[in-house]
């Protein structure tokens, strides 16, 4: 009935199976398809595009057929496998949050994948030990995009298992170890690890080949890289991590980043630092609230997966909003009122 049935609705056949159908029916199906196209062209008259309607038929049964193929070799039929995407991207998202942490202390952390891709080869995973430490890892693996992604997934969850439940200085050790148990050929992952006792402000830094750490002490105004130096994981069979031991004092900050945020092929990771802590600077009188998407946004590089984590010890509540008219830095402020605290003190006695 072409008068009230158009030719092209055989493709609609097509597309449902496609979405509800596995392989070896959908094939049937679309045999089906493609013998009942070619008997109703076969009426035609020489005046319609027989020849181009068979053949846009034949193109859509083979898109149709190579979607299904894949949808097959993974064991899934229909839009469950995409659905089994976001599902992955959400728990990937969900390891990676931090938790909860006492008053006067703060954590942030933002991940862009490269070329705006779903997955990212960056991760975070992080822990408390108690209330008393927080132990995070920023891990980069080696790629971009979906296959970086997908053992990025894989390595989250084993990471965020070994946190908190090793001791500190054996994380990396242990993370070295499954890593060369998985046998991938040249793939590798840099790691920066972080453990900061949230009652006294000691915190340890250890890097495996990840760019060093950076504090910002708020009493003297400086940026000062943590360097810690440490091999690839997956590289040795048994390497050896230092330690980089330091003090966060109330106003201090501890960045932990990607090399995507300071490393491009046409700038040098030191100049890249040099001006991821200089951006970090502007932030300092807003008490880098908003820091951490602020400067993913603004320093990671387009073409590499950009995360950065932030650990901000807090000043004292009263201290914490500044009006932006004075000109002086926050830093600055906060240390003379402080100086003229203690000089009121020693009077009074």
């Amino acid at each position: 009935m072409p008068s009230v049935i158009p030719t092209a609705a055989l493709i609609i056949p097509l597309l449902i199976g496609g979405l509800l159908l596995r392989f070896r029916p959908l094939v049937a199906l679309t045999v089906i398809t493609l013998l009942t196209g070619s008997y109703v062209v076969s009426d035609w008259n020489t005046e319609r595009p027989a020849t181009g309607f068979v053949v846009a038929l034949g193109a859509a049964a083979w898109i149709v057929l190579a979607g299904a193929k894949v949808r097959s070799s993974l064991g899934v039929q229909g839009t469950r496998g995409e659905t089994m995407l976001i599902e992955l991207r959400t728990t990937l998202t969900a390891q990676g949050e931090l938790p909860r942490l006492p008053s006067g202390w703060r954590a942030e952390m933002a991940i862009r994948p490269a070329g705006g891709a779903s997955f990212s080869g960056d991760f975070v995973v992080s822990t408390t030990r108690g209330d008393e430490v927080l132990e995070v890892a920023l891990v980069d693996v080696s790629g971009k995009g979906i296959d970086a992604g997908t053992r990025a997934l894989l390595l989250s969850g084993a990471f965020g298992g070994l946190l908190g439940v090793v001791p500190i200085e054996e994380f990396l050790p242990a993370a070295n170890h499954y890593l060369r148990r998985q046998d991938w050929d040249d793939d590798f992952a840099t790691v920066v690890h972080v453990a900061v006792n949230l009652t006294t402000g000691d915190f340890e830094v250890r890097t495996a080949g990840h760019p060093p750490a950076i504090l910002f002490d708020s009493w003297s105004g400086r940026w000062q890289t943590r360097d810690a130096d440490g091999p690839l994981l997956g590289l040795m069979e048994a390497p050896e991590f230092e330690v980089n031991r330091g003090l966060l004092k109330q106003g201090d900050a501890l960045f932990l980043y990607s090399d995507g945020m300071v490393e491009t092929p046409r700038r040098d990771i030191g100049l890249g630092t040099d001006r991821l802590a200089g951006h970090a600077e502007r932030l300092v009188a807003q008490g880098f609230k908003g820091a951490a998407d602020e400067l993913v946004e603004e320093i990671g590089g387009p073409g590499d997966d950009s995360a950065i984590v932030l650990i901000h010890r807090q000043m004292h509540p009263s201290e914490l909003v500044v009006p932006s008219c004075q000109a002086q830095p926050t830093h600055r402020r906060l240390r003379s009122a402080l100086m003229r605290s203690l000089g009121t003190a020693g009077h009074a006695h």
